[in-house]
């Protein structure tokens, strides 16, 4: 599902951070590998019959498509097609010009309450992060990990400054920090702050703490737009 770019181009992203990849423990790469594949691809099996209804609301709640493909950048700046469960109507982005006056984050992030580009069900889908639940796929084929940095838009990590672009040194994950403490009611800097608060942490342990706190956490409801 990787992006391919002409040869010999070259993204910002990947000119900024040649010289400063983040080396980790083989043993820990290992053991973080070997989770992402076990958890993800059981997940994978065991949640199907849910990803069947959850497809059938999206699809009943609005016309469009059932899943929301865009760009995100991964690792060392790298690009991969994303997938999630669309959770806004299909002319989302058209209208994003008319909306960004409103915007309640600070930074590159785009973020308002009651956003009139979410549909009904996908208010839903996003309080309890099951628009997100297809992303198991790319932990299972390597773009994304359990547990890391959430992959930003390009749009976003084109006003990124240095300090930002260290969260792209490793794998984007389907949970971190910033799940489990606050979710969208924290603003761009302390997202970059639990960003690099894992990066300083990054450990198995560290991994595990993260992923047996997401479910409360995501179950709460709490922090989500």
């Amino acid at each position: 599902m990787a992006v391919s770019r002409p040869m010999g181009t070259q993204t910002r992203a990947e000119s900024s951070l040649r010289g400063r990849r983040r080396s980790l423990p083989a043993g820990y790469r290992f053991a973080k590998r070997a989770l992402d594949i076990v958890v993800s691809g059981a997940l994978l099996l065991i949640l199907f019959p849910l990803f069947a209804v959850l497809a059938l609301l999206v699809k009943l709640s609005s016309p469009g498509p059932v899943f929301y493909c865009c760009e995100r950048v991964g690792k060392d700046g790298r690009r991969f097609k994303f997938v999630k469960f669309r959770s806004m109507y299909v002319d989302a982005e058209q209208r994003l010009a008319e909306l960004i006056a409103r915007n309640e984050k600070d930074g590159p992030i785009f973020k308002i309450t009651n956003d009139p580009r979410v549909t009904r069900v996908g208010r839903w889908l996003r309080k309890y992060s099951l628009d997100e639940l297809p992303q198991l796929i790319h932990v299972f084929t390597g773009h994304m990990s359990l547990v890391g940095p959430r992959p930003p838009l390009p749009r976003e990590v084109e006003q990124y400054d240095d300090y930002a672009w260290e969260r792209l040194t490793v794998k984007p994950g389907l949970t971190c920090y910033w799940q489990i403490c606050g979710r969208s009611r924290l603003t761009f800097d302390e997202w970059m702050a639990l960003d690099h608060k894992y990066l300083n942490e990054m450990s198995f342990r560290t991994d595990l703490m993260i992923l047996l706190k997401t479910p409360l956490s995501v179950l709460r409801g709490e922090g989500a737009c």
